[in-house]
């Protein structure tokens, strides 16, 4: 498999150790690759500079960089997931200290914006038609996605 040649940086103010912790401890097979702290002969020497993360094979990077910047909706994390388990486990974790927003989004502790639905969510929408107006229509009820709301809105009313 080639490298990764696309990371993800994410601007903390002072917490990107906390959240790769954090972050860590709800991904499977996610880690701490490494961590770097600001050199001597800066105003911020020996405290946690930057931290390379690793969750589901993907590479990311928690950057101290200070209040300057935050994070706002305009970019998003999105998690496909396999079954309603998976969905309802990611939501659970990451809304705790954050907050649920519209369609399957939601918000971390720490402002940063993330997408939890099921993997291939395409196919409720791709041919467009009905179907796909009923499942977008469900959709915009929802909070966290419901898998089955959402295939049973595909498919229609049952007709006797």
């Amino acid at each position: 498999m080639d490298a990764q040649r696309i990371t993800t940086s994410l601007w903390f103010d002072t917490q990107a150790v906390e959240a790769a912790e954090f972050y860590c401890s709800i991904f499977e097979d996610a880690r701490i690759v490494s961590r770097a702290d600001y050199p001597e002969g800066t105003d911020k020497a020996g405290t946690p500079m930057v931290v390379e993360l690793e969750l589901l094979g993907q590479r990311f990077i928690a950057i101290n960089g200070g209040p300057q910047f935050t994070f706002n909706e305009a970019i998003s994390l999105a998690v496909e997931c396999s079954d309603q388990e998976e969905i309802d486990r990611y939501w659970e974790r990451l809304t705790d200290g954050g907050e649920e927003g519209a369609c399957g989004w939601l918000k971390d502790r720490y402002g940063l914006s993330w997408q939890i639905k099921p993997r291939h969510m395409s196919r409720f929408f791709t041919g467009g038609g009905e179907p796909a107006a009923r499942a977008a229509q469900a959709m915009f009820g929802m909070r966290k996605l419901d898998i089955a709301a959402l295939e049973a809105a595909h498919a229609g009313p049952v007709h006797a």
